[in-house]
């Protein structure tokens, strides 16, 4: 293990301006990991020196307490920070960079020699990381937190009120900055970063120079300032944030909010979280503690954001075999079964225990307790066959989970596409599922839910169940699109076209400090249109409108944008929760849900699979006839038909099938195409 050994000398001291005897201990940045199982494609190249880093330093004892500033980077396990085997602390996980600040008793330093160890826990996990810079102020944190004060003041530019939101503080390289708020402060502050009911804070700072972002989430613009503070300043900062994102008719909620007060892990207090709720704009709120009933309704009022936010009791009923959230919980029920592990049982208890009205089920391509739910296991990703379970009685499912994101944003779209052509009738929601204050944000992904409320308190919960059950909803990280058809219908509408073109208007929106650069629409999973977005600030990023001729099936309508990803430190995309590859390329995504398109005039929509079914059954086993009533379809009912004519006891590669298959629309052929592609790599 390599040592850096520092021999620092008083006339050799750095002195940071207002800041005298601080001591530069290691000037130097260092990549920590495993040699040759990078974490990440951008470590490759580095070497790293191993998963222990010392630092020796001559020093006399201190008869006081000291303070420790550590900048470290991509951090996600623990390392331990000792000195002279004395454990201090640990680097904060946080995958942004930052400077950690860390106590250093009295006496912890010795007379002479001392060393400083940087050290990972045995962790399962890779975790390549980058840390140095590291300083020793001799004054006690409560003192090296305070050499300068900010006073902030962030008001609405409309109404010049001051309002909840989340005020992201970093050095001039744009790590999160240490700071201190007074004891009983009522504000919930993280390394950077400080969310406030009402606007205002008062923070202790280092002298220096500094940037202040103010936002509130998503709808919200963020207003930034460039801070110089000298050493015993006070700076008194006034910013405005304005409402960019219009968003009438439809209300922002997150349905996956955990707090470590019941839920026992991450870092965020019940109270902290209420003003987290706030801070990001966040509408409807809804409590998933892990199998326990939890009301956000009391800390919402004592923190004074109740205004605010709609708080529901939910809860998300974790099992060996999968998370689910349910929601609405009715008051005096009993936590479900967590111990079941079939769906069709658990499900039941769980609707039946709890009377909720909406079930979610989420992040489906995690790895839990060695379960995943749409894992190769449980499920067949082409066809959207459930093979573990004959049932998901489900109404939505997380198709982007901000705290548990995939490596490629379109995956869990895929699968949804995959469920909705074999049947399953499930809304797509975005959801945080966040534990902590920072290291994941409330709200990042988000939903919007059709509703005639104009703010919180008019919410009518029951018209918002009736829009999680239909579908009247939009998926949001960073960007928000709304399709109509025809000039009136909407997502969770169901349209009988009667043989004319569809007209589809889709409108991509989203801040000032996010942009769009590409607008896809999916019929039945199959992307049947493109367009490539410009960048703006304009809240209105893509004004669309295609003409599609009217299919002489159904089909579901599904429009996607996507966009590169925030990786400003005010609003982050979180790295993938457990990747898939080593690249990681955020982007930002706004979905709709299906409008429902009724081709065959029958006044009802029927999914792919049953239209297959349909067709395979009216054939029998005569396979040139079974090809010919696929002539009108599209490539995702022609894979259901080849998997219904597996299913059926036929083999894909029967001469009178592929010789009628040689004559087929090439949209056919793709589909047994594919069908036999997922056979040979076993699905």
């Amino acid at each position: 293990m390599r040592h850096w050994l520092i021999f620092l000398h008083a006339t050799g001291m750095a002195i940071a301006a207002g800041q005298p005897g601080l001591r530069v201990l290691e000037p130097r940045r260092h990549h920590l990991g495993v040699a040759g199982l990078a974490e990440w494609s951008e470590f490759e190249t580095s070497a790293p020196t191993g998963i222990k880093m010392d630092v020796t330093f001559r020093a006399a004892a201190n008869k006081r307490e000291n303070t420790l500033f550590i900048w470290q980077e991509n951090v996600k396990v623990t390392w331990n920070v000792m000195l002279n085997g004395r454990k201090l602390g640990a680097l904060e996980t946080l995958a942004q960079p930052l400077v950690r600040a860390l106590r250093v008793p009295a006496g912890a330093i010795h007379d002479g020699e001392n060393r400083l160890t940087i050290m990972r826990t045995p962790s399962p996990q890779l975790d390549d990381i980058r840390v140095g810079e590291i300083q020793l102020d001799p004054r006690p944190i409560d003192e090296a937190l305070n050499t300068a004060t900010l006073v902030i003041q962030v008001t609405d530019a409309e109404t010049g009120l001051g309002l909840p939101c989340r005020l992201t503080l970093t050095d001039a390289r744009e790590a999160l900055a240490p700071l201190q708020v007074a004891a009983g402060t009522p504000v919930a502050a993280r390394t950077g970063v400080v969310y406030t009911a009402d606007g205002t804070a008062r923070m202790g700072v280092r002298a220096g120079e500094l940037i202040l972002h103010a936002g509130r989430g998503f709808e919200y613009s963020v207003a930034t300032e460039k801070i110089t503070v000298a050493a015993g300043g006070t700076r008194t900062i006034a910013l405005r944030i304005r409402r960019e994102v219009p968003t009438p008719g439809w209300i922002a909620s997150d349905t996956h909010i955990h707090t470590l007060t019941f839920s026992k892990h991450g870092d965020a207090t019940v109270d902290e979280r209420m003003l987290t709720i706030a801070g990001e704009g966040i509408e409807l709120a809804v409590a998933t503690e892990h199998n326990h009933h939890a009301d956000f309704s009391e800390p919402a009022a004592k923190t004074g954001v109740a205004r605010y936010f709609r708080a529901v009791v939910g809860n998300e009923v974790t099992t060996t075999a999968g998370h689910f959230n349910a929601f609405p919980i009715q008051p005096g029920s009993a936590v479900p079964d967590a111990k079941l592990k079939d769906w069709t049982q658990l499900l039941h208890n769980i609707r039946t225990v709890t009377g909720a009205k909406v079930v979610t089920l989420n992040h489906p391509r995690d790895v839990h307790a060695n379960f995943t739910p749409l894992g190769p296991a449980n499920f067949d990703a082409v066809t959207g066959t459930l093979k573990a379970y004959a049932q998901l009685d489900c109404d939505a499912i997380e198709v982007v989970t901000s705290a548990a994101m995939q490596s490629d944003v379109m995956q869990l779209y895929r699968d949804w596409f995959a469920l909705l052509n074999h049947g399953y009738r499930l809304a797509a929601i975005g959801a945080s599922d966040t534990h902590h204050v920072s290291e994941f944000i409330l709200g990042q992904a988000r939903t919007y839910v059709a509703s005639g409320a104009v703010d919180a308190a008019t919410i009518d919960l029951d018209e918002i169940w009736e829009s999680y059950r239909k579908g009247r909803l939009l998926v949001s990280l960073g960007l928000l699109a709304e399709m109509t058809i025809n000039g009136r219908f909407g997502v969770g509408d169901l349209v009988s076209p009667r043989g004319a073109d569809l007209d589809v208007v889709i409108d991509v929106r989203g801040p000032s400090w996010v942009n769009a650069d590409r607008l896809e629409l999916f019929a039945n999973g199959i992307k049947v249109r493109e367009q490539a977005i410009a960048p703006t600030r304009e809240p209105l990023k893509a004004h669309v409108r295609w003409t599609l001729p009217a299919p002489e099936h159904d089909v579901h309508l599904v429009a996607i944008a996507t966009g590169p990803g925030v990786t400003a430190p005010y609003w982050e995309i979180p790295r993938s929760y457990q990747p898939a590859s080593k690249t990681f390329t955020p982007r930002v995504v706004g979905s709709t849900n299906p409008i429902w398109i009724d081709g065959d005039g029958d006044g009802e929509f029927t999914c792919a699979r049953a239209q297959a079914a349909k067709r395979l059954q009216t054939a029998a086993d005569d396979a040139a006839t079974f090809i010919a009533s696929l002539a009108a379809a599209d490539e995702a009912i022609a894979l259901q038909a080849a998997d219904l004519w597996v299913e059926a006891g036929y083999a894909l590669d029967d001469p009178k099938l592929n010789a009628a298959l040689a004559h087929a629309p090439r949209v056919v052929q793709a589909g047994f195409s594919a069908r036999s592609r997922a056979a040979r790599v076993g699905r």
